[in-house]
Formats: structure tokens, sequence, C-alpha cells
């Protein structure tokens, strides 16, 4: 098959066949069709779409692309959570040590940022020693000692994925509900899971701007998941401003450890609560949703979350007590009273990037000091020269970061109407 045909194809609005999909994602793999050649495949994905044979077609393509992990005999469930990516979001931190405080297993394979959203791999390497490549045998001596392992693939695992997965991020293809099903679906059934939550985000800082394109994507994710036999549900969740308060890498790891500590901002642990809630429910763990908040709450006030993410970070080589290097601060003002009327949370992503928090091109070494907190919420009533974020940035980046924060925040006389953080549950 000659690879051009196929994209001339699709780039048409053709449907290709489980043949042709196969022959693209294994020669890509292979290394015999080019990045340039992917690239241009994604992006005429990204403008025509698939149908959803399509879509499972190349989910299958990407899983079989490697090798799935295995797993010791044991009677405890095999679970897992994942996001579709946003601003701020450090749910994973918290939620993977308090669901193996509840007599669950979660081998949680994760990914870096994406366009403008963080990634859970870049925060945990802001911790002094943290390893996130561990090899299939580490995982699971982690596993076995600890009940919870976060990092990244492993050469063998889903190698389609992890060569797009990067390709995707600067070649402006990332907001593809085919592409993005693909991705995340076939490293989550490679872990051999028995139960998957999936937060699916919507709003400015995600890669679904709107309501009805998230549930779209929720539904591909579930269907895909429940074909394969696993337990899959997901939550629509809001992301018209950051969760939690700390945005960047070290101080997003510090938020996370207050949170575990019993000092998390409110939005946050309701996600964290809520997401996890659907875990215990579908693993068999709770009865109902009540009863497993309870659960989880308990790993909180008890410290047992706190200690199990020790754990975990001391098994994956990483010293949690170690300082963790964060940039100089300096306050952004607001420059008229009024109500913050609303927040890209986008731009918010950007002015990361810009503080060289995230990444621009392939192979960007980040700093992890970087990142602001927000001191200010949707709705709140601000006056003149009231902080609205504090930036923790070198001078050189400093500037570039304040100029898309400033944009990014909008102040107005009449406050905005603030919509449920949690919107809903798709199934």
């Amino acid at each position: 098959m000659n690879p051009v045909w196929i994209i001339a194809k699709k780039r048409d609005g053709g449907e290709l066949t489980d043949a042709e999909i196969a022959h693209f994602v294994t020669n890509y793999v292979s290394g015999e069709i080019p990045d340039y050649q992917m690239s241009a495949l994604a992006m005429a994905i990204f403008l025509r779409g698939m149908t959803s044979a399509e879509t499972a077609a190349l989910t299958d393509c990407m899983l079989d692309s490697g090798d799935r992990l295995t797993w010791d005999e044991n009677n405890l469930p095999l679970v897992d959570k994942h996001s579709t990516g946003g601003i701020g979001d450090k749910v994973s931190l918290l939620l993977t040590p308090m669901l193996a405080c509840c007599d669950l297993q979660v081998p949680m394979i994760s990914g870096r940022g994406l366009g403008a959203t963080g990634g859970t791999l870049d925060k945990l390497e802001s911790i002094p020693g943290f390893r996130t490549d561990l090899s299939r045998e580490e995982m699971r001596n982690v596993i076995q000692t600890v009940g919870c392992v976060i990092t990244g693939a492993t050469a063998d695992l889903v190698p389609a994925d992890r060569k797009l997965y990067a390709l995707r991020d600067v070649t402006a293809t990332v907001p593809s509900i085919p592409l993005i099903t693909a991705s995340i679906m076939s490293k989550k059934l490679a872990e051999g899971l028995d139960a998957l939550v999936l937060d699916v985000k919507f709003g400015s800082g995600a890669f679904m701007r709107t309501v009805e394109s998230a549930r779209e994507l929720a539904q591909s994710l579930v269907d895909t998941g429940r074909r394969m036999g696993v337990s899959t549900t997901a939550l629509l969740t809001d992301m018209n401003q950051p969760l939690g308060r700390q945005v960047g890498n070290a101080i997003e790891v510090n938020e996370a450890v207050a949170a575990l500590e019993g000092n998390g901002p409110s939005d946050l642990m309701e996600v964290t609560l809520a997401l996890g809630a659907e875990v215990l429910v579908s693993a068999g763990q709770a009865d109902a949703s009540g009863d497993a908040r309870k659960q989880l709450q308990k790993t909180i006030d008890s410290g047992a979350a706190r200690e199990k993410f020790a754990q975990m970070v001391a098994a994956q080589s990483g010293d949690l007590d170690a300082p963790r290097l964060v940039a100089p601060s300096s306050e952004v003002l607001a420059t008229r009273s009024g109500y913050i009327a609303a927040i890209d949370a986008e731009l918010l992503g950007q002015a990361v990037i810009a503080m060289r928090g995230g990444r621009q091109q392939l192979g960007d070494t980040l700093d992890h000091s970087t990142g602001f907190e927000m001191q200010v919420r949707l709705g709140d009533h601000v006056e003149t020269a009231q902080p609205l974020a504090c930036i923790f940035a070198a001078s050189d980046t400093s500037e570039n970061g304040r100029a898309k924060l400033t944009e990014a925040i909008q102040i107005a006389d009449e406050p905005p109407v603030v919509g449920a953080l949690v919107l809903e549950r798709v199934v």
C-alpha cells in the first residue's frame, strides 16, 4: 500500500479500512513511514475525523504495536484513572495513593505535557531523583511492594502511541477525538485493568472546548473500554479555570502533598473524590458513591494516603523530603476593580510554557521551578491593585508569563455565571 494514497483518502473524507490503518501504524512504528507522513495523516484525521469503526481499528493497532503488562496472580482489582488534560490538574498525584489504600492496585501509565496542558510525568520529575522510566519488571516490583506506580510507557509498551503522542504535541493535532481515544485507550488497555475512570474536561483550558465535544469524546472512550472488557465510566468536569491554585511542576507537587495532608483546595478535592468514587464502585470495593467517598476521605484523614505517596516516590528512587526548587516570585495586580468574569485557562498554560515550564518543541528541557499561584477564582470581586496571581519565574522569562497571565484574566462590572465543577457522568 502507498502511504500517500492512504493520506489522500482520509484527506478527502474517505473511510480507511482496517488493513490500511494497520499498514500505516505498523510501518510508522518500524520507521518505514517517516514522521512527516504520519503528521500528514494525523492532520487529515484531525480535519476529517474517523468513524467509530476506524477509531476502534486505530486503537487495536496501536495496542497491538507492542507488549502488554502482565501481573502476578492476586485478589486485588487493577484500576486506573486518566484525565484528558487541563491546567493545574494534579489529581493523579492524589488519587493514585488514595486508591492504593483502598485495597486496589494502580499501575498508572502516564504522559508528559501535551499542548498547553501539563503532564503528570513532568510534575513528578520535579521531585529529586524520581524515575519515570521504569521497566516492566520494576513496575511489577513497585506494584507488589507499594500497590501503586506512576511511570511512562516502556519502549515495548504501545510504541505507536509513544511516537505519535510526541508528534501530535508539535503538529497542532492534539484535540482530535479519534486520536485522543486511540492514544488514551491503547495505553490503558495495555495495563490489563479491571476498571477505569476517565476525567474528560471541557472549557477554555481543555482540548474539548464545549460540553458537547467533551461528551462525544467521553462516550468514545467509554465505549472503547467496554468493548475491550474493562468496566469504564467517565465524568465531564469544568476546565474554564485552573484546578486548584498552583500551576506548574514543582509547585503542583507541593499542592498535591498539601492536599494529601488534608490541606487541599476544595475544587481539587471535589474532582478527586468524585473520580475515586467511580473507581471504587466499578471495582466492587463500594456499593455506592457515598460510601466510596468516605473510604477515600479516610485515607486522607488517617495520613495513609500521604504515607503511600511517599512510599511510591521512594520506590521510584525519588526523595519527597528533598527541597523542590521554586523560582523567584512576583505579583500580577488587577488594573481595575470588578468581578473576575472569565479566565482563559489555555493562555495560562501558555504562560507556563513561556516561562519554560512546558515544551514548545520536542526535546525542550523544562524548568520545573516555574509556574504561578492563582489568587482569584471566577466570580470573585477584586479591587484595583489587588493581587490576581503570583508568578514564579526567572527574570528573563517573567515578563513573558506576566503578559500571558494579564491577557488571560478578564475583569468586568458584572459577575459571571459559574457552572458545576462536575457536570455529568457518562456510561
